[in-house]
This record gives C-alpha cells, structure tokens and sequence, in this order.
C-alpha cells in the first residue's frame, strides 16, 4: 500500500467535515455566460464523465482553488459571436464545394447574402474532473479511518480537444470560452499544497484526487454553403478542457 500521510486514531468529528465541505463549494455567480451551474459538479462527478464503476459511490466535490497561473485564451468579440450565432442558425445543408478533407472549392451562384466563413460552435458540455496525470496527485487509502494528503508534486493540465493544428485548438478553446465558461483555459498550472482530509467510511476505501473543474465538450467546424444560405458542415470531434478552477476529487470503493 502507498504510504500516504494517514491519521486513524485522530478521528475528526463529522459535523467538521460537512462544514469545511459546504464552504469550499464552488461559487460560479461570477459566470457571464452559459453554464456553469453551481450544482454541475456537486454530487455523482466521475474523472471522465462516464458512469462510476459497479461499487464506486458517487464521487464529490471536495475543494476548489483557482489557480493562479494558466494559459490565457483570446477572447471573442461580441460581433464576431454575434455574427457566427447568426450562422449557426442557417439550415445545414450538403456542398459539393467542400470536399473529404474540409478544403473549399468555389463559392457558387449567390442567393443570400451572408458572408463567406468557417466558424465553430459548441454541440455538447458536461462537467467533469480532469485529473492530474503524474505522481504525487492521486492517493488511496482504508478501509476506513481518515485521510490526509497534500499535492506533493507540481505541473501542468492541458485540454485535449480533437483538433488539428494550433489555429483550430485556439478557435475551439475560444468559442468554449466564450459559450460555455469564461473559466475555461488551455491550460492550468498545479501547484505543491492545497493539504485536504477526510474521513473515509468503515469498511470502505477512500480516494482523493487533484485536477482541474473542467468541461468535456463536443465541437463541429461549419463553412457557409455554396449559395450562402445554409451551413456545410466539415468535421467534428470532442474532448476534455481544464478551467482555472482546481482541487480534490473524493469518492470511495468496497475495495
């Protein structure tokens, strides 16, 4: 078994741990846009978005930090939002213009007046918890008794986002920013620290991991058609993006 900083003797009361938990909750009032909701990471948040698996109970949110280094995303200018909404809304329409591999060919005959663009939009959003990948960041423990761990090791959570090229990871990580959180970045540094504990139940094993309170989202890239007056789309694809918002994740197992 690791050996992780573990304390079952001193057993802190319960009614402690309720209250540190409702204080660290996350406070997202300051969101301009869309999502999130407070309760997006509140209960039943698995590290990838998916199911918890057969004996896992649901897992929470134990705290949130921001951190204070991440990569800065560009930010959209309300007309071009504006401007790409409006497009989005156009019916979505076969081209013989685009070809396999997304390449345009000639614009034909006009018959709206809408500009010639390619542009992204957000399809899908869920909260999740994106871990982080080294050492010293995720730990184990029980059954039962209480654990006490700190990040003992520094580094970084990119999102990987299905894109190619820088130009289109930028383009995608700038409409999510813009449509789903203004948090959202590209990247967020993880600090040493942020020291946690929690009781873990009888009989049960506890886990504790740190990452960032992020997004797994799905994007489709759409070009105006032929004629101007619908969307053609081109390609698609999904994955994951950190926010500036980091911290533990727990839940516990039978085993």
């Amino acid at each position: 078994m690791r050996k992780t900083v573990l304390a079952r003797r001193a057993m802190a009361p319960a009614a402690v741990l309720i209250v540190v938990s409702a204080l660290s909750g996350p406070a997202f009032a300051d969101e301009s846009v869309e999502g999130p909701n407070p309760s997006d990471w509140a209960v039943g948040v698995p590290a990838d978005g998916d199911s918890s698996a057969e004996g896992e109970a649901e897992s929470t949110v134990a705290t949130v930090d921001t951190s204070p280094t991440f990569h800065p995303v560009p930010a959209m200018s309300a007309g071009q939002l504006a401007e790409e909404n409006k497009l989005n809304a156009l019916p979505e329409v076969s081209d013989a213009a685009v070809d396999s591999e997304g390449v345009e060919g000639e614009i034909g005959p006009m018959a709206c007046d809408n500009p010639v663009k390619t542009w992204y939009t957000i399809t899908s959003k869920k909260a999740v918890h994106v871990p982080s990948w080294w050492n010293g960041t995720s730990f184990k423990d029980g059954p039962g008794g209480k654990m006490i761990v700190k990040v003992e090791k520094s580094g970084k959570i990119s999102a990987e986002i299905g894109t190619s090229g820088e130009a289109e990871f930028d383009a995608v990580i700038a409409k999510a920013k813009a449509t789903v959180s203004v948090k959202i970045t590209a990247e967020v540094g993880i600090t040493t620290g942020h020291t946690y504990e929690h009781l873990i139940p009888a009989n049960r094993y506890g886990h504790l991991q740190y990452g960032s309170w992020g997004y797994k989202i799905g994007w489709t890239k759409y070009k105006t058609s032929a004629d101007r007056c619908g969307k053609v789309k081109i390609k698609s694809g999904s994955g994951k993006t950190p926010t500036k918002e980091t911290g533990w994740r727990w839940w516990h197992t039978a085993t």
